[in-house]
């Protein structure tokens, strides 16, 4: 799976947890800026698991989306 896709499916899901346009998650926005917290990051690391059939083990590392399509990426290779 490309990181495209990986990418449009967790904007996809991103946006429907915060309740955005799925268009305005890039891979350089930081959860920050979207206004998620680590219980968010949570929230969000079970519906990604769900949907790539992966284990997610979240970490401080994962400041931004693009962080967690590598993290995807590197788990779905």
């Amino acid at each position: 799976m490309t990181n495209e896709k990986i990418l449009e499916t967790l904007a996809s899901i991103i946006a429907e947890k915060i309740d955005t346009d799925a268009s305005e998650i890039k891979p350089e926005t930081t959860f920050e800026e979207l206004g998620i917290d680590s219980l968010d990051i949570t929230d969000i690391a079970m519906s990604v698991e769900d949907a790539f059939s992966i284990e997610v083990e979240v970490s401080q590392d994962l400041k931004s989306v693009g962080d967690l399509v590598n993290l995807v990426a590197s788990l779905t290779a």
